[in-house]
């Protein structure tokens, strides 16, 4: 979201100072001509509302837009900008000076608010709202919450390097890029995830060796203690699953490709593997419905957004998240 901010700040800082230049010249005493620049403004500024809205509408986690409801957004856009150009080419002089001020009045609040959203959101502060059950009965479907992406450090812009502050720790919930290499690469049920934000709890560490046994969770050879939070629904466990070669086995979960050859079954019986350095296993709170590390591989350092921190809706659940 961040990144988006930040293209349509720069989309309408660009305008704002073409549009001076052209003023300076005169140009827009030629009504076609100002009646093409304020089209091309209701353009650029109705279609980047509808970019941001969308996304925000869609749970800001990353995925592609609906086409549909993009289409018809765009058509609404085009047709107001349509009428604009129109409307401009009656408008007199006075009309028209007070169209570009408002105009630029519009594109520089525009920008400067992208701006400083785009910087507060990529280091520190991010909305997000829960796109699936997998995180019963800690986060429900459609919660809103803010991000904390400073929790662990700053990342530095257009790198995957950061400045440390804190360790990640296991029982954190953290919101990351989802794992995948590929646009083409299918998971969680024959679906591409590409691009997408996850959130999912921090189960272990770089170095651990974890295992799935009847549906629960080993951490270097020891059963972990069933919490609270744990939400289970299955009836009927998979007990045994072979596993003749672990070193491919421990290659395949790594390179997030594991559920393609076993599937499902992955939920009761996984392992054992050993989470590479810089990497981290995560699993839903709801644990038998929930596609996370046991499918797809561990979590890159590089891809933790940040730290799930506040919940802002629904107000009846306001309140820092635990």
């Amino acid at each position: 979201m961040e990144l988006r901010l930040f293209i349509v700040a720069c989309i309408m800082y660009a305008f704002t100072l073409i549009t001076r230049k052209i003023s300076k010249m005169e140009h827009f005493k030629n009504p076609i001509i100002f009646g093409l620049w304020h089209f091309v403004f209701l353009l650029l500024i109705l279609s980047c509302a509808l970019f941001i809205f969308l996304f925000v509408m869609g749970g800001g986690a990353g995925g592609l837009f609906p086409f549909d409801k993009f289409l018809i957004g765009e058509v609404i856009v085009l047709g107001v900008a349509i009428y604009g150009f129109i409307a401009m080419q009656k408008a007199d002089a006075a009309k028209q000076e007070k169209t570009l001020k408002s105009d630029l009045d519009w594109s520089n609040t525009v920008y400067f608010a992208g701006f400083v959203a785009s910087i507060v959101m990529f280091f520190f502060l991010q909305a997000f709202k829960i796109p699936s059950a997998s995180m019963r009965n800690t986060l429900m479907e459609g919660d809103h919450l803010f991000v904390n992406k400073a929790a662990y450090g700053l990342h530095i812009p257009f790198t995957d390097k950061y400045i440390k502050a804190k360790d990640v720790k296991v029982g954190d919930i953290i919101v990351f890029k989802f794992p995948a290499r590929d646009r083409k690469q299918l998971n969680c049920g024959g679906q591409t995830q590409y691009g997408r934000d996850f959130v999912k709890r921090v189960v272990a560490l770089p170095g651990d060796k974890v295992e799935i046994k009847d549906g629960h969770l080993w951490v270097n050879d020891e059963a972990v203690p069933q919490q609270p939070y744990e939400l289970y629904t299955d009836k009927f466990r998979v007990t045994d699953i072979e596993n003749d070669d672990p070193k491919l086995y421990q290659k395949l979960w790594q390179e997030h490709k594991l559920d393609s050859y076993i599937g499902s079954e992955l939920k009761d019986v996984f392992g054992p593997v050993t989470v590479p350095s810089n990497n981290y296993f995560v699993m839903g709170d709801n644990r038998d419905n929930s596609c996370d590390s046991r499918f797809w591989g561990p979590v890159p350092r590089k891809n933790i957004r940040g730290k799930a921190w506040f919940i802002h809706w629904p107000i009846k659940k306001i309140g820092f998240i635990k």
